[in-house]
């Protein structure tokens, strides 16, 4: 019988292969669905306001703000392939640079607490980072780190086991 987590890897792996294989299908879906995420959001950011609106008046106006800044950007995410690469890049490379920022200054704070090869590894993640960043500008390079990550994301699913959880006895 297969488990779920081998469903869920083969699905992964599965949805790489197709993203890679159809580059502007796979970020256009992304941007879909990430659009979708931020409108509902905004949506029931709305919704809170309304709720709370009695209880406290400064929270329900920072819901309605924040709620339709969510709206404006979900609608302008939906299907928008440009914005969305702009944003992942934009991601890549504030994640960089935090992990650039953070390895260095573990060089000179971490006096024996932490090895300082751990720091190395953060400064060779951000410039990783920064370098995916240069790339996911292009819809076309943006679907392959997707479509890699899945896929890496699948193996790791189906080859590393959690611990078993033991329910009360």
């Amino acid at each position: 019988m297969i488990k779920m987590s081998s469903m869920l890897g083969f699905l992964a792996i599965l949805l790489g292969i197709m993203v890679m294989a159809f580059p502007l299908a796979g970020v256009f879906t992304a941007s879909v669905i990430t659009g979708l995420g931020i409108l509902f959001l905004g949506i029931w950011f709305m919704v809170l306001s309304f709720g709370s609106w009695d209880e406290n008046k400064i929270a329900s106006l920072a819901y309605i703000v924040l709620g339709i800044l969510a709206v404006v950007v979900g609608i302008g995410l939906f299907g928008n392939v440009v914005t969305f690469s702009f944003l992942a890049a934009l991601w890549f490379y504030v994640g960089g640079f935090f992990l650039l920022i953070t390895g260095f200054l573990g060089f000179f704070a971490r006096e024996g607490t932490i090895p300082k090869g751990g720091s190395g590894l953060m400064v060779l993640m951000g410039i990783v980072y920064i370098i995916l960043g240069l790339y996911a500008f292009n819809p076309f390079y943006l679907a392959i780190i997707i479509g890699i990550t899945l896929i890496l994301d699948g193996v790791a699913v189906l080859f590393i086991r959690p611990p078993e959880v033991v329910v009360g006895e």
